[in-house]
């Protein structure tokens, strides 16, 4: 007919991971080169039951014009020489290539390699003995890093790259900054190292040294850095790339999704490009933005990003962590997941992004590690992600010693199917057994007898739930915090409808930034509500109104609430040995209904309840109010008090210092702390001429406290 094809996307199985459909398009879709018109010819496969490939999607237009048939256009294969197929997905696989092959000025291997200009061994060793000085001139940027790189590695330390600066006429990048990778304070192993290189670009095309710091803070180590050998192309990416040295002069990526060593990639190679330009233009604004990029085998695959805003979220609100991968239960072009955490108004927060590449463990591995790394090395409380054994294990290795609570909808799908096929009575028995088990003992006895009653000892999903009770029944998970997100239902979106897995690539920044600013609105109107407005006291108690002065009010409504449940209830002790003492809590009237114990310390006013409200929400119970009336307590003692639910939560106090780990952290902390203040402060100074007169007045008054002119 006249034109050519390449590979597009493939989609997987979720039982087995196997290749379950895959696209080939005409070589014109897309727009990522130029020669490339957006052509929505495709044609569509789909693995059948018997093993047949059978097309179920066929697009025939084009857009452009074809080759005329005059032309006896040969549509005739290339044999690949030593190319090896591989038996479970019938793909195969080419011998591996250091550099992208070059035809008619576009990359004709199928990998995606980044291709880097190397320097010889003895070309480094040479470099690395000159001393970098200002007026030093290089022909590229990466000609630049590989001199610094082996440099450093000659005097004994590491460098990263650092800050870029772009043409505010045609967004051209016009210099950059490589820095000592003991930079900054953003992890434990930083100590604010100030040695750079900073290299600008001249009208002549070339790159000259104009800015240089030599001296370190810190000792070297040059018998452990001597190492002048050539840098591995994957290093300028894989080495805290949130300022990464990536742009269009450097690197080309195919659109192929068949990689080197066996691992696919479910992102078409025009979201990095359109990603990689919009990361830059926002650190060009926001000083505290991140971003990292996977690389494997060479290969670009996963991409992670987070704004200064989202860093100092999770600061704050990084003690539950939920990793949204619902673009899963269908379909999806694009492989988009987010990870949200919750406010001081029970407000979904965004802590982080991420397109991802494949659903192996690599893949969340890296994800996980990456978001720890950005956030500052603390690790959450509690994690709710999906129950892939991919996710379970990723988890495991990069947060050992916190809690996994599965998603629900996994969990939800399977109910529903038994649901059924048993009919309504299993679905009564069994959420009594889930949801109303209050003992271990109550639980094994409740599912035994539901799995005999309806025939489902063997049952395999049944019993892989039943090993893994501990990550989705109640009665295990409110042993952790998790904000009180509920246990019977999933949390919603963050981005709602406006972001998903069908979200087509023109649209997606806009939409993205639409929805980020809409949740952070709602947050900014419960500041104001809060700082403005006060719920009516409902008792004459004190401890409602020490709640009501210190909470958000969204977090004074749970307590409020019970407060008022609490004159319901009637508690007796049952139990008294010194300062220990045992109240038995249970509602008025029949005897048969809902029952707690509170235990409570009279020595250092320790109370907890059976119901564990407390550990899962971080708000006191009816329960406990109850006792707390029979106790005569007037004031909620201050460790419940979370620093987390209050109005102050956002305002850079830091009751919990002494639970940072090190002092870098704790820094790390109070600049985010101060940066977001200080956005918040310069917005409002430059609203008029009056505002700006008076701001700068506040600053240079604080600038003399400070100190700044010594």
């Amino acid at each position: 007919m006249g034109f050519k094809v390449r590979i597009g996307q493939l989609y997987r199985s979720r039982t087995n991971g196997s290749v379950s459909s895959r696209r080939f398009v005409c070589s014109k879709e897309g727009h990522q080169l130029s020669s490339r018109t957006g052509c929505p010819a495709f044609i569509r496969v789909q693995l059948n039951d018997s093993g047949k490939w059978v097309v179920d999607h066929f697009h025939k237009e084009h857009n452009h014009n074809l080759e005329n048939e005059s032309e006896n256009f040969a549509p005739s294969l290339q044999p690949i020489a030593s190319a090896t197929v591989d038996s479970s997905t019938g793909i195969t696989r080419r011998p591996r290539k250091k550099l992208l092959e070059v035809a008619n000025g576009e990359p004709i291997c199928p990998f995606g390699v980044i291709n880097f200009k190397r320097l010889r061994k003895e070309e480094l060793e040479g470099q690395a003995r000159i001393e970098p000085h200002v007026g030093q001139e290089f022909s590229s940027p990466v000609e630049a890093y590989q001199f610094y790189h082996a440099h450093a590695a000659y005097k004994g330390f590491r460098i990263r790259n650092g800050q870029l600066f772009r043409s505010k006429n045609d967004g051209g990048i016009t210099s950059r900054r490589f820095v000592c990778s003991k930079e900054g304070f953003q992890h434990p192993s930083r100590v604010g190292c100030k040695a750079y290189l900073r290299i600008k670009r001249q009208p002549s095309g070339k790159w000259v040294v104009d800015r240089l710091e030599k001296d370190h803070n810190h000792d070297l180590s040059p018998e452990k850095e001597h190492r002048t050998a050539s840098l591995p192309a994957s290093n300028i990416l894989t080495e805290e790339v949130n300022t990464e040295l990536v742009n269009s002069d450097i690197f080309r990526i195919d659109n192929y999704p068949v990689l080197r060593g066996g691992r696919q990639n479910h992102i078409r190679s025009d979201w990095y490009n359109m990603l990689l330009e919009y990361f830059q233009s926002r650190q060009a604004e926001d000083t505290g933005f991140f971003y990292a990029m996977e690389v494997d085998n060479g290969n670009c695959m996963s991409i992670f990003w987070a704004d200064g805003r989202s860093r100092y979220s999770c600061s704050q609100f990084g003690d539950v962590l939920v990793v949204d991968t619902s673009y899963r239960k269908s379909l999806s072009m694009v492989p988009f997941a987010t990870l949200v955490g919750v406010n001081h108004h029970k407000q979904p927060v965004l802590l982080g992004c991420a397109l991802i590449a494949d659903e192996s463990e690599e893949s969340f591995t890296w994800l996980l590690q990456t978001w720890l790394r950005a956030m500052c090395g603390r690790q959450p409380l509690s994690v709710i992600a999906d129950q892939d054994v991919s996710i379970q294990r990723a988890v495991a290795k990069v947060f050992p010693v916190t809690h996994h609570r599965f998603s629900l909808w996994q969990i939800n799908a399977k109910e529903q199917e038994l649901a059924g096929l048993m009919g309504h009575g299993f679905t009564k028995d069994y959420e009594k057994c889930v949801y109303q088990s209050q003992t271990v003992d109550e639980f094994d006895t409740a599912w035994n007898a539901l799995l005999i009653k309806y025939g489902l000892k063997d049952n395999s999903w049944l019993k892989e739930m039943y090993e893994k009770r501990a990550s989705w029944v109640p009665f295990y998970i409110k042993s952790t915090f998790s904000a009180g997100i509920p246990l019977k239902e999933s949390m919603e979106s963050f981005f709602g409808a406006l972001v998903n897995g069908q979200t087509p690539l023109p649209e997606f920044i806009q939409r993205y930034e639409r929805g980020l600013e809409r949740r952070r609105e709602e947050e900014r109107k419960e500041d104001f509500n809060t700082s403005n407005f006060q719920t009516f006291l409902q008792t004459k108690e004190p401890v409602e109104e020490q709640c009501r002065r210190l909470y958000t009010l969204a977090i004074f409504k749970v307590f409020q609430k019970e407060l008022l449940q609490c004159y319901s209830y009637l508690g007796f002790k049952i139990y008294e040995e010194g300062p220990l003492s045992r109240y038995l809590v249970r509602k008025c009237g029949n005897e048969d209904t809902e029952k707690h114990v509170v235990t409570f310390n009279a020595s250092n006013i320790d109370i907890n309840c059976s119901c564990q409200m407390f550990e899962y929400e971080g708000v006191l119970c009816r329960h406990v109010l109850r006792v707390f009336q029979i106790l005569e307590l007037r004031e909620v003692p201050s460790r419940y008090i979370l620093h987390r639910w209050t109005r102050n939560a956002e305002d850079g106090v830091f009751p919990d210092i002494e639970s940072w780990s090190s002092s870098q952290e704790l820094k790390s902390l109070m600049l985010w702390s101060l940066r977001e203040t200080a956005s918040k402060y310069i917005d409002a100074g430059a609203s008029s001429i009056e505002k700006y007169k008076l701001a700068y007045e506040i600053l240079r008054e604080g600038g003399r406290k400070l100190c700044w002119h010594r």
